[in-house]
């Protein structure tokens, strides 16, 4: 693998990885190859000043695949240099916010500017997701009809519920999704049985990228894993969460109780970076990508202990991402 340490691009300094496979012979719309760009590199739902929320964009043989849609998401991929006009396929791993909010403005941005093909979005829960993405967009579109927008969202958005398997395949990619640990309902609550939490395995010519979205440990997702190139990982540190908390005064207001129900909770519907270094040894993964960065009491934290841990068990290379890198 060969590194080129540092581009400019769209006024951000850009870390690009290439991979020595070279891209199969076919349709090559605009170019060839495959490139993975970290649009937004936040989790959570917490506005920051640097990140925008996760999302990431995979462009293969010159056609646009989202992964996710966080606040932010369509500014970024102007700032990547790419039109988001083209975005013709969307695929959210779990719809909490921080995975969701920008959906809505790349939507609307998209018909504002009369996208003629449709525009496909995947995952669980999703056709309610864009129901409510285009009712809330409506009094928007009535009146640009009246100003001479003439073709109906709905026959340009469509959002389609997913269960584990092959979710979508075209000459460039195949997706294929694994329900993940991120989700626990408890029985009799409302999302218990409606919602599901999904990581995605995207095969292209050249490489293949498991998107891990919110997972905790999962052997379903260390299974999808298998034989990939990259991986694309959420990571949490229990330690730093903890830390925001008791500098707010959240984590002196639970009881010892809820305390310990919190940690349960990240430990089982998150991953460590311990836990990320594991996976990626055992399923052969070669570069792992850590994004979905939480909040720290560290002013212009970079994360890089994170990176340093998951090398004490995986000795490929690992990347703490920033946004709008690409690799």
């Amino acid at each position: 693998m060969k590194t080129i340490p540092l581009l400019f691009v769209a006024g951000s300094f850009c870390l690009i990885l290439t991979h020595g496979a070279a891209a199969q012979s076919g349709p090559q719309p605009q170019s060839s190859g495959t490139k993975l760009i970290t649009l937004g590199t936040r989790g959570g739902p917490l506005p920051t000043k640097d990140r925008a929320q996760s999302s990431n964009l995979l462009v293969v043989n010159g056609s646009l695949y989202l992964i996710d849609a966080g606040d932010g998401v369509t500014r970024r991929i102007v700032q990547s240099g790419n039109d988001f006009r083209k975005v013709g396929k969307i695929f959210i791993t779990h719809p909490h916010s921080d995975h969701t909010a920008g959906l809505a403005t790349l939507l609307v941005s998209q018909w504002e500017y009369q996208r003629a093909e449709p525009t496909d979005i995947y995952g669980g829960g999703v056709e309610a997701l864009v129901k409510g993405a285009l009712a809330y967009l409506t009094p928007n579109a009535e009146i640009r009809w009246a100003e001479g927008k003439k073709r109906p969202m709905e026959a340009i958005f469509h959002g389609h519920d997913i269960s584990a398997g092959v979710v979508y395949k075209d000459a460039n990619i195949v997706v294929k999704a694994a329900e993940n640990t991120h989700f626990n309902f408890q029985p009799g609550t409302p999302p218990y049985g409606k919602y599901k939490s999904f990581s995605y395995r995207v095969e292209t010519p050249d490489r293949t990228f498991l998107f891990t979205g919110d997972t905790g440990p999962s052997d379903a997702v260390a299974a999808l894993a298998q034989g990939a190139d990259v991986l694309v990982t959420e990571v949490t540190s229990v330690e730093d969460v903890i830390d925001v908390f008791k500098r707010t005064g959240a984590w002196q207001a639970k009881t010892e109780d809820e305390q310990k129900g919190w940690i349960r909770h990240m430990e089982e519907e998150h991953v460590s970076p311990r836990d990320v270094g594991e996976m990626a040894t055992n399923a052969g993964i070669k570069t792992i990508v850590m994004t979905h960065l939480g909040p720290s009491v560290r002013p212009n934290d970079d994360y890089q202990r994170f990176a340093d841990e998951a090398k004490k068990y995986f000795s490929g290379q690992v990347v703490v991402a920033k946004d709008l890198m690409q690799f």
